[in-house]
Parts: structure tokens; sequence; C-alpha cells
């Protein structure tokens, strides 16, 4: 990819796929797996394909608003968090930022207290963007910079990174 979005330490996002045309997500760098927080999580067949049906509150401090949404489920996975390590179930979904998208995979767990109902690891982040942690939602700006660009603002930032360029 030639081009990088910028994005600030939280963002809006759409996940057009499940029915959730905004939510607020966490950019977090330290993660590697994105995770959103879902409900009722119910695994299925159609015509011999895992599928998995999960309730979402998109909002945050709000439970009144809930969304259903399902999806074919593509692995379950060991995942590390703060609270030790969890088995959760891992779907592939579009997410949509500002007017890029792109497709990313996602695991569930029913984490209903979480501050954010969504976070985005480096997974679904590398090769896209880029994150200034001092800012935030600033999709609706649309920033892409080029590989020249990035290598030029990383090296003067970074100046060893300029022996690996």
């Amino acid at each position: 990819m030639s081009n990088y979005l910028i994005v600030g330490w939280r963002e809006h996002v759409a996940l057009p796929s499940l029915g959730i045309h905004q939510i607020k997500a966490k950019i977090d760098t330290g993660a590697r797996t994105s995770v959103l927080y879902a409900s009722d999580i119910n695994i299925f067949s159609i015509e011999s394909k895992q599928m998995i049906q999960f309730k979402i509150h998109p909002y945050q401090r709000d439970t009144k608003q809930t969304l259903t949404a399902s999806s074919e489920l593509v692995d379950e996975r060991k995942v590390k968090n703060s609270g030790g390590e969890e088995l959760r179930l891992a779907i592939k979904t579009l997410l949509e930022l500002g007017s890029v998208s792109w497709e990313i995979e996602l695991t569930l767990t029913d984490r209903e207290l979480m501050g954010f109902r969504m976070l985005l690891g480096r997974q679904a982040l590398k090769k896209h963007v880029l994150v200034d942690p001092g800012r935030s939602f600033l999709f609706s700006e649309v920033s892409l910079f080029d590989e020249t660009e990035v290598s030029q603002f990383c090296c003067v930032l970074y100046p060893r990174l300029e022996k690996h360029t």
C-alpha cells in the first residue's frame, strides 16, 4: 500500500457488513488483535459453514440500543489480555474509516463494562495507518501520506531509522 491514513488514538469507525454505521474505537498499538465487545454469542451452521450470531451495544454507556449481527466464524484462538488468557471467536469484516475501507479480523468477547466497545490492534492497522497519539477523531480530515513522505518524516523524528531505509 502506498498511502497511510493518519489516525488519532480514538476514532469513529463503521463495520457495514455487521450493520454498525458508527462505533467509537480505541486505536490500541499495544494489542496485536482487534476486539469487538459482544454479548449473547451463539454458534450455528448454515450449509456446512460455521456461523456466529451476537448482539452489540455500539454506543458507550448505552445498553438500550442493541444490534444483532452475524458472520462466518473464521477461527477460535487464545488471546492474552489484562486478565490473563481467554479463548475468543474470530470473524472477518470490512472496516470503514472515513472514506477508506479494508478487511480486518476481529475477535469477540463479552465485556460490557469496558469503556470502548472496540479496540483496533496492530494486525488491523499495519500497512494502512499511522497513529498520532496526541489527537482524536481525525478520520473526517482524511490525512494521507505516501511512503516517501512517511520515510522522510520518520527519519527526522527517529534518525536511526535512516540507516535501515
